[in-house]
């Protein structure tokens, strides 16, 4: 598997197609802003491929000592073969000795989508994310951070919004 920045118009469509599909609208940033971020040297975008093709991507938010993964995600056709796991991988060996981390909702009995959660937090960790103990209400919604060779707590969480991001989200992002 190579992990690379995106090359060309190609490459770059099929990741902006894979991010509509697989983030609901009310998940998806505008691809601009990422963009935006990216050409400032402060998000960093990653196409992931192998010999039979295109993977999935991965967009980052790059602190000084931690990196935020945005968003991940595994080409439809090429999911449940451990690429996920894979990916997850390389991101972490690619940003050491810098910290990973990357939220998720929260496990919620209730919530609709709680078998969802539930796989996707195994899958994390699985991967070799650790719990963070750190919990933060972003954009409403309840989320868990996961990361490897980090420590977060609320304060730091919140801050790296603040210094790597923007103050938008920084004002979106509340204390449980």
């Amino acid at each position: 598997m190579e992990l690379k920045s995106p090359k060309g118009i190609l490459q770059y469509a099929r990741i902006f197609l894979l991010y509509l599909r697989a983030f609901p609208r009310c998940e998806r940033k505008p691809f601009s802003v990422i963009l935006k971020w990216h050409k400032k040297g402060k998000a960093d975008i990653w196409y992931f491929s192998d010999e039979r093709g295109f993977l999935g991507f991965s967009t980052t938010i790059n602190g000084e000592r931690e990196i935020l993964v945005d968003y991940l995600a595994v080409n439809e056709k090429r999911r449940s073969s451990g690429n996920g796991t894979k990916m997850i991988q390389s991101l972490i060996d690619h940003y050491s000795p810098l910290g990973l981390f990357l939220e998720i909702e929260m496990l919620d009995e209730k919530a609709q989508n709680y078998d969802e959660r539930v796989r996707r937090r195994r899958f994390y960790l699985s991967a070799g994310l650790e719990p963070l103990d750190t919990y933060a209400k972003l954009f409403g919604v309840d989320m868990e951070l996961l990361g490897v060779r980090c420590t977060m707590d609320f304060e730091k969480y919140h801050n790296f919004y603040l210094e790597n991001y923007s103050r938008f989200a920084y004002d979106n992002i509340k204390r449980i």
